[in-house]
């Protein structure tokens, strides 16, 4: 995991003509998408995790959690299957979107952080495949693959008025192009959706009671 500082981020719905400003707090974020190799021991390899749904996401958090001995950030009602998320958790959970599209741009302004042949697998580098998770440059806080490779699911609704329960995922993956693998492009789909170049990555929520670095640094686990 590595630490993110607390700061602002400025996101925006080009579909519905709409700018807003979000206040970070610190939290951690996975250097790299989870990996199958974290979900089902007997993989090997470095391939990050695909065809999760939404749903299946919140509940590989609390399955992670449980396993390092950390609270479940996620709770869903057994007869309605509403998700909620406790934010004070210590346990593992998805970052918001305004958190992922944060970490995802690092302090940097442009499109992208990085030229995109150096940070991201995409349509026109990738061969038509998923590949390892660490194999481009990461961005300026040392988070691999926020751009390329796969998609990654945040918390978010997308727009509860007009698309329901849809959610919402963000970066880019392998079959992408090179417009759809930048810091700001959002795409959704419903919870339930899966697919090979969609998947997730770890946030956790900083704890108040500890003291915390004013600047980016890594977190061994």
């Amino acid at each position: 995991m590595v630490h993110v500082p607390a700061g602002a981020v400025d996101l925006r719905d080009d579909r519905r003509g709409t700018r807003w400003r979000t206040e970070i707090a610190p939290f951690r974020l996975g250097r790299y998408p989870v990996t199958a190799a974290q979900l089902d021991p007997s993989a090997s390899g470095a391939l990050p995790a695909t065809n999760v749904s939404w749903l299946d996401a919140v509940d590989l958090c609390n399955s992670i959690s449980a396993r390092s001995g950390l609270d479940q950030a996620y709770s869903r009602d057994p007869r309605s299957g509403e998700v909620t998320c406790d934010w004070a958790s210590n346990g593992y959970r998805l970052p918001t979107e305004a958190e992922w599209q944060y970490a995802c741009k690092a302090g940097t302004s442009g499109y992208r952080y990085g030229e995109i042949d150096g940070i991201a697998w995409y349509a026109d580098n990738s061969d038509g495949h998923v590949h390892d998770v660490g194999g481009k440059a990461p961005n300026p806080w040392g988070l691999h693959d926020m751009l390329g490779n796969i998609w990654e699911w945040c918390w978010d609704l997308y727009d509860e008025e007009i698309y329901g329960s849809y959610r919402i995922f963000r970066g880019g993956g392998w079959a992408e192009s090179t417009r759809g693998c930048g810091a700001s492009v959002r795409r959704r789909s419903h919870p339930s959706f899966a697919i090979d170049d969609l998947g997730f990555r770890l946030a956790q929520t900083v704890q108040t009671v500890s003291p915390e670095p004013s600047t980016p640094v890594t977190v061994d686990r």
